[in-house]
């Protein structure tokens, strides 16, 4: 993958395999807290793919070590000699990922070993698949520590598990496991063993991303207006959608491999 000089890219945290964007979301220290070179190494990757000078069909978040994410380096937070200032840059970067990912367009797909919580938790919320093993836990955690949630988790965790359950999980500070997370649909998929979650998060990704990019796309921005829109404009805009795609080099090689009966190839660019 290729940057500006001016900002470097540091392989340890961003790198492109398989056409799948890897980005560690945190650190091995603190249990793994939120990284905010990983934070920032994310955000260039991913205003390139929204940019279209970094071509990517998937995006795979993960952590290094035994967690996804537990949250923000609360010993950083005590350490800063003006703790609302340090925490509000932190909260700046934090949602500048989250903002790169949602203009990059790309299926997202979250490895979550481990904990998730608080930013972590946040972060599984915005992921389109997240794949977690039996010993994945999610928690709120900001009441934990007096404070209130940031990264979406107001506006992403009602809009997956409903308004009364979200109240439910950030008021109370509740311990989510693996199988109330895939009820809830936090997680999309459990797997058998917690060292099975990375490699099944890449494999995921790299079908994405061998996949047909430009439906994958309009799928998920399909989904996201349906939220809100109304079912008049909700089938005005699929029309559309499937109508162009159907004109398009991905939409003709899949009917066509369908009417020929053979596996479409969606890979050339």
């Amino acid at each position: 993958m290729t940057s500006p000089d001016s900002d470097p890219v540091d392989r340890d945290l961003v790198r492109v395999v398989d056409g799948v964007l890897h980005v560690r979301i945190s650190t091995e220290r603190g249990g793994n807290a939120l990284d905010p070179d990983g934070l920032d190494q994310g955000t260039t990757a991913l205003r390139q793919v929204a940019a279209g000078s970094l071509d990517v069909g998937a995006v795979l978040l993960y952590g290094p070590g035994a967690n996804f994410c537990a949250g923000g380096d609360v010993r950083s937070f005590a350490a800063a000699p003006d703790r609302s200032t340090f925490i509000a840059a932190l909260a700046d970067r934090f949602h500048g990922l989250l903002l790169a990912l949602a203009d990059a367009d790309t299926p997202v797909v979250a490895a979550v070993r481990g904990w998730a919580a608080g930013a972590g938790m946040s972060i599984v919320c915005h992921s389109d698949i997240a794949i977690g093993g039996p010993g994945t836990s999610l928690r709120a955690a900001y009441p934990g520590i007096g404070l209130s949630p940031d990264g979406g988790m107001t506006w992403a965790l009602p809009r997956i598990v409903g308004a009364a359950r979200a109240r439910h999980l950030i008021l109370t500070n509740a311990v989510i496991t693996a199988p109330d997370a895939l009820e809830m649909g936090l997680l999309s998929q459990v797997v058998g063993s917690d060292d099975d979650v990375v490699p099944t998060a890449v494999e995921v990704a790299t079908r994405l991303a061998a996949g047909p990019r430009s439906a994958l796309r309009a799928a998920r921005r399909l989904l996201a207006d349906g939220a809100t829109a109304q079912l008049v404009d909700q089938l005005a805009a699929e029309a559309a959608s499937i109508s162009v795609l159907a004109g398009g080099r991905e939409g003709i090689e899949g009917v066509d491999a369908f009417v020929q009966k053979r596996r479409p190839d969606f890979t050339a660019r």
